[in-house]
C-alpha cells in the first residue's frame, strides 16, 4: 500500500505529465537528535537526556517534508556502504516513499553525521563527514522530467554557471521544471549580492528575514521583500513566529500571513518543511494567502516535534489540527475565530483525507507508526493510525517496521 494515499495534485496529472513532483539532490545526513538535556555537559562530565532519536538529516529534511504532503518526490543523494547508509537510504525509500533511483551507494565512503543536542529550546551541533565521491551533476546526468526543482544558492556553486555541480537544476528547467530556491547561512558574513544573479533562473525564492535583509542590503523583511520581487516571480521571506510575506508577479497577488501561535520545542527543518508548502500550494495554483497560511501551519507542526526530517507533518496530521481549529471556533475568541476564516480553505482539501493517514508516531523510534505496513489492531479501522510501544535498536542503525517512526521526545 502507498505510504502516502492522499493525492493533492490528482487533478493536474496527466498520462503526459512529468514524472515526479519534485526533484531534489544534495548531502543526507545521519542525524542524530538528544533532546531535554538539562544544561550542554561541561569538559569532562556525562549528561543524560531524556529522549533520544535517529534519522536522516541534510537534503532528506526537504524530500522528507514534500513527500508526505503527497508530493511525487525523486532524490539524488551519494550514500555510503555502512549501517548509518542503510538507515537512511532504507527511511527514505522504504517508509517515506522518495524515490533513489538517481542516487548511488559508495564504497568506502562513510555517511556524514549530524549529532544535534536541544538545551531550553535551542540546539548545538557537532558534524563530521568528507565531501562526496561524486558530484551531484555527474551522479545525475539528465535530470528525470519533474514539475519543480528546490536547490540551495551559494557562491561556491552558482547555479547555471558552466561546470558548476548545478547544472543539473538548469537541464530541469530546460525541460519545463519550475526552480524553487532558498539560501543558507554565510558564515563568512560576506553576503555577497552576486548569489542573487543566480535568481534569473528561479522561478521563486524563499529566504528567511535575516538572510533576505543581509544578501539585499535592506533593514526591513518588508524591503527585501520588494527588492527579491525585482529578481524572481515569486518571492516569499518568512520570518519566524511573525508569519510570513510574499509577492508573486505571475498572478498580481500580495499577501501576509501570521503564523499560528505554538510552543516550539525544536526548530530543526522548519524551513524545509514551510517550503515543501510553498511548492504544493504553488503547484496546485492556490491563492498566495492561502500558499503562505498552509506552508505556514505545516511548520507550526513540525516545531511542536523533536526529530528534524520526521517531525515533518503528513495530511492526517494537518487534517487533525484543522478539525480541531473548526470545532473551537466558537467558544476560542477572536484568535480562534480568526484562525478559521483563515484557514477555511482546507474545508476542500482535507474531507478526502482518512481520518488516521499519514501520521507522526508519538515514540522515540516506533516499531509500527502508521497505516499500511503495521499489522491491524482489533477493534480499529484499517485506515486508522496505529502507534505501538517504542522499540530502539542500541546501535542507532535498526529497521523501524513501519513508515513514519519520527525521532521524537520519549
Amino acid at each position: 500500500m502507498s505510504v502516502q494515499a492522499y493525492d493533492p495534485l490528482a487533478g493536474e496529472r496527466t498520462p503526459e505529465g512529468p514524472q515526479f513532483d519534485v526533484f531534489l539532490a544534495g548531502t543526507v545526513f545521519l542525524d542524530i537528535i538528544f533532546t531535554g538535556l538539562p544544561a550542554m555537559p561541561a569538559a569532562g562530565t556525562e549528561i543524560w537526556a531524556e529522549g533520544m532519536g535517529s534519522c536522516p538529516g541534510g537534503i532528506a529534511n526537504l524530500a522528507i517534508a514534500t513527500s508526505r504532503l503527497g508530493l511525487r518526490t525523486s532524490l539524488a543523494a551519494a550514500f555510503g556502504d555502512d549501517d548509518y547508509g542503510d538507515f537512511c537510504w532504507r527511511t527514505l525509500e522504504r517508509q517515506e516513499a522518495v524515490d533513489l533511483s538517481r542516487s548511488r551507494r559508495f564504497e568506502h565512503w562513510h555517511s556524514p553525521v549530524t549529532v544535534s543536542m536541544a538545551v531550553d529550546r535551542d540546539r548545538s551541533m557537532v558534524t563530521h563527514g568528507h565531501p562526496a565521491p561524486m558530484t551531484a551533476s555527474a551522479m545525475i546526468g539528465s535530470p528525470p522530467r519533474s514539475r519543480a526543482v528546490i536547490v540551495s544558492l551559494s557562491a561556491e556553486e552558482p547555479l547555471g554557471e558552466p561546470g558548476s555541480a548545478c547544472n543539473w537544476a538548469e537541464l530541469a528547467r530546460r525541460e519545463g521544471s519550475l526552480i524553487f530556491a532558498d539560501v543558507g547561512w554565510d558564515p563568512s558574513g560576506v553576503w555577497s549580492r552576486s548569489v542573487l544573479d543566480q535568481l534569473d533562473v528561479c522561478h521563486a525564492f524563499m529566504p528567511n528575514a535575516t538572510e533576505a535583509m543581509a544578501y539585499t542590503g535592506t533593514d526591513t523583511p518588508r524591503d527585501a521583500l520588494y527588492a527579491i520581487a525585482d529578481k524572481v516571480p515569486l518571492a516569499v521571506v518568512t520570518d519566524g513566529a511573525n508569519g510570513a510575506m510574499a509577492i508573486d508577479s505571475t498572478t498580481g497577488e500580495e499577501a501576509f500571513v501570521p503564523a499560528p501561535r505554538v510552543t516550539a520545542l525544536d526548530p530543526t527543518g522548519a524551513g524545509d518543511v514551510f517550503g515543501a508548502g510553498i511548492v504544493l500550494g504553488t503547484l496546485s495554483h492556490w491563492p498566495l494567502a492561502d500558499r503562505l497560511a498552509f506552508a505556514g501551519v505545516c511548520a507550526a507542526l513540525a516545531v511542536q516535534q523533536f526529530g528534524g526530517s520526521l517531525a515533518a507533518p503528513g495530511w492526517g496530521d494537518i487534517a487533525d489540527w484543522w478539525h480541531e481549529v473548526r470545532a473551537a471556533a466558537d467558544h476560542s475568541g477572536a484568535y480562534g475565530s480568526a484562525l478559521a476564516r483563515r484557514y477555511a480553505f482546507l474545508d476542500r482539501l482535507v474531507p478526502s483525507v482518512p481520518v488516521g493517514a499519514v501520521r507522526r508516531a508519538a515514540a522515540t523510534i516506533a516499531r509500527y507508526a502508521d497505516v499500511g505496513m503495521a499489522p491491524p489492531v482489533p477493534g480499529k479501522r484499517a485506515d486508522s493510525n496505529v502507534t505501538h510501544p517504542a522499540g530502539e535498536n542500541p546501535s542507532g542503525g535498526g529497521e523501524p517496521d513501519a513508515p513514519r517512526a519520527p525521532a521524537q521526545k520519549e
